[in-house]
This record gives structure tokens, sequence and C-alpha cells, in this order.
């Protein structure tokens, strides 16, 4: 197990340094930082004094080691927009990508997971079939056509649900929720579904994937043999040895839900990572675009990093194979 880890936090290690090096281009080469700080009619003077405390002035590799030093210890630098410390923005806006994801991929489980389940202990159903034809449909729709479907409907037409915003919030320590408040959960409902949509008929259809095959093997006939209710069978006895690849899919899918979030952001103008990155965008406000560069980079390869430790904690032969695979 201690190979295992090493090898996969080798891994990661590598993937930050890839995209702490891309980073590092795109906001340190690019463009003049000096000129974006303190505009094109400064002084040179102010000029020379910052260049000198930005350590402009060094060769390249120099430059690239303050730049990773300063990562390490939190300091992600100053916005050029926002003329603020880019942790201070990421803390705001953090909780509300991260309640928006944790809601839609709870969402997509809730609904998928079961569907799946039905559709492969029904698989001569034509409602089943008919149901895993159109999940087909659910994972090509963008997510920022269904939501904008959803606000024409639910905003415009039956006026149920705030059609931007994150709603009313209640702060907990550093975090702030939405959880809490009935207009934060009524402005989270359209966001997270419109979000989900995609992840539930990729639920539903792994989980029918792994369903057929578990059914099939010889201790479900046994349990049928025993005579033990449909339903006890597949989900109690089936459904507990599917679980572990669609747990691991859905942990890669948070990763992605994070990043899809930048849309659905945009479209429900919710206060998020994505929001400010496309903000970012519009001002070049390199310092901050290379940031969260480096932060969705983090949390993609932790992700991935917890979701490999726990497979293999569940199925030791992929240990196995992977030290196999070394030798």
């Amino acid at each position: 197990m201690i190979a295992f880890l090493l090898n996969r936090i080798l891994h990661a290690a590598l993937v930050m340094f890839v995209i702490s090096v891309l980073a590092f281009v795109l906001g340190d080469v690019i463009g003049d930082p000096v000129a974006s700080i303190l505009g094109l009619e400064a002084a040179p003077a102010d000029r020379a004094a910052l260049r000198l405390r930005l350590h402009l002035d060094e060769p390249v590799l120099v430059r690239y080691g303050y730049y990773v030093g300063r990562f390490l210890h939190g300091d992600l630098g100053s916005s050029y927009g926002f003329q603020r410390p880019i942790v201070d923005l990421l803390a705001e806006r953090i909780p509300a990508t991260m309640e928006l994801a944790l809601a839609a991929l709870a969402l997509s489980l809730a609904v998928g997971v079961p569907l799946g389940v039905l559709a492969a202990a029904h698989r001569r159903s034509r409602i089943m079939g008919a149901l895993m034809s159109f999940s087909v449909i659910g994972v090509s729709l963008p997510s920022f056509l269904v939501g904008i479907l959803l606000i024409v409907v639910f905003s415009l037409w039956l006026g149920w649900l705030p059609s931007f915003g994150r709603g009313e919030t209640v702060k907990i320590g550093f975090w702030t929720t939405g959880y809490l408040t009935a207009s934060g959960l009524k402005s989270l409902v359209m966001p997270a579904l419109s979000l989900a949509i995609g992840q539930i008929a990729l639920v539903a259809r792994l989980s029918r994937a792994e369903m057929l095959g578990v059914l099939q093997t010889d201790y479900i006939k046994f349990a049928r043999a025993r005579g033990l209710s449909d339903r006890a069978v597949n989900f109690s006895h089936a459904l507990r040895n599917t679980l572990i690849p669609i747990i691991t899919v859905s942990g890669i899918q948070l990763g992605y839900l994070v990043a899809f979030a930048i849309v659905v952001e945009q479209v429900f103008q919710w206060p998020g990572m994505g929001l400010l990155f496309l903000q970012a965008l519009a001002q070049t406000d390199l310092p901050l675009i290379s940031a969260f560069l480096l932060v969705a980079g983090l949390f993609f390869v932790t992700i991935n990093l917890i979701v490999d430790l726990l497979y293999a904690a569940a199925d030791p032969r992929l240990r196995i194979k992977t030290l196999a695979g070394r030798g």
C-alpha cells in the first residue's frame, strides 16, 4: 500500500508541476505586469522599484522558483482588476462553487443509481428501455441550454424560482452556505439541476451496465434460489458490488462538475469560482487567471488521488496490478 501511495503521489506531483509551469508562463511571461499594475504613464523610478520587488529582472528559473514558493506559502498575488489579494477572492467564491457541484453530484446519484438499477432489473421493459434511450439526450444536452430552458419555464412562465443569484446565505466560520436558508435552497435548484442532468444520465447508464454484469454472477443466482425477493437481491446484494465503480466515477465527476460550473454560473450569475474566472478573462487579469488554473489543477489532482486510494482500499487487485506494471 505504501508503494502504491508513493506512486500516486509522484504522478500527482508531476501533474501539478506541468500545471504550475503553464500557469507561470501565462501569468508572468505573457504581458507586462508592471504596466498592468502601474499603467503606462508611471514614472520610471516607480516602474524600476516594482520590477525589483516582483523579481522581474531575475532569470526565468529564479522567477519560477519565487512563483512556486509563494504558492506553497499560500500567496497567490493580487488581482489587477479587483485590486485585492487573490486568496481572499477565491475564499469568497469557493463555497458557492463547491456547494453547487456537491448538490449536482448528490442529485445525480440519488436519481441515476436507482434508475440504473431498475433498468438492469427490468431490462426487457419498454419503459426502462425508453428511459435509457432518452438518457442519451441528457448526456448530449449542453448545460447552458438546460439552464436557459429552466429559467424560461420556472422563472418566466411559472415564477416559482429566482433566475439568478445565490439567495440569502449564512456564514459558519469561514464558510458561507445557502443550504440553511429557504431563498438559498430555491436559488440552488435550477443551477444544480442544469448541472446534474448530464450526470444523471451518465450515472444511470453506468449503474445499468455494472448491474447487468453483477446480476449474472453465481452468488446472485444463489440468492434468488434461496427465495429472496427481487428488491433484496437488487438493492441489498447486487447494488453493493456495483457501488465501487460508481463511487470511483462519481469522485472523478466531482472535478468535472466544478469545471462545467463555469458555464452554469455565467447563466445564473452564480457567485462562484467560474464566474470569477470569466470576469478575470474579460479584464485580462493574468494573475487571477493563473491562480485559478493552479487552484483548479490542485483540486483535480487531489480528487483523483483520493479516488485512487479509496478504490485501492476497496479492491486490492488494483494495487497488485499497479505494482506488477512497474515491475
